[in-house]
């Protein structure tokens, strides 16, 4: 791999990452704080298991916010998981994958389906920067009283508006209005929420 990508650059990896642009994804630094919220997800999931109230402490360790009244089903899989805040009152089904390499806003009173992924690490189209292992992220904000269904895909960089469903299996590849009804592959518009 080659650094030649940051010549000049002052910043450290992670900090480069933090900003949402290009870095070396294998660094030993963010390694680590993968490794870190690894563990944390695992005992979410163990707690989980034998109190899904206890469970929701140690998902407060994990989260960089979590309202009052949500709940979150075990397992989860993050990349850091302290760049993911919920809301109040959101039901995120079991198996949520939200790799938070950018920041992952879930709004209040939301419901995520099974096996939902939220996804925010985007990569360079070129062959030579993949081999040198960049990639960058941008965020993901899901309005208040959103539903997405089970199986879910959003893609980097994607807003969906409040009060907007979206079907299952669809994947988001752009923002969503308010107060829609999306679906399919890539989600479309079919019909407005009155």
């Amino acid at each position: 791999m080659t650094t030649d990508h940051f010549a000049g650059d002052p910043r450290t990896n992670h900090e480069r990452m933090l900003a949402g642009d290009l870095y070396i994804a294998d660094d030993p630094t963010i390694a680590a704080a993968q490794k870190k919220a690894v563990r944390t997800a695992a005992r979410f999931a163990a707690a989980y298991a034998d109190d899904p109230d206890a469970g929701q402490a140690v998902l407060a360790e994990l989260f960089g916010g979590v309202g009052e009244g949500t709940h979150v089903r075990a397992p989860v899989h993050v990349d850091y998981g302290d760049r993911i805040t919920v809301g109040a009152r959101t039901f995120v089904n079991m198996g949520l994958t939200a790799l938070d390499v950018a920041p992952i806003t879930i709004g209040d009173d939301c419901q995520i389906g099974p096996h939902v992924q939220l996804l925010t690490p985007t990569h360079p189209v070129e062959a030579q920067p993949r081999r040198d292992k960049l990639e960058a992220a941008k965020p993901i904000v899901i309005g208040d009283n959103v539903w997405l269904g089970g199986g879910v895909i959003v893609c980097p960089g994607v807003t969906i508006g409040e009060n907007s469903v979206v079907g299952a299996g669809s994947v988001v590849t752009k923002d969503v209005p308010p107060n829609v009804v999306a679906v399919g592959n890539p989600a479309r518009v079919i019909r407005e929420i009155i």
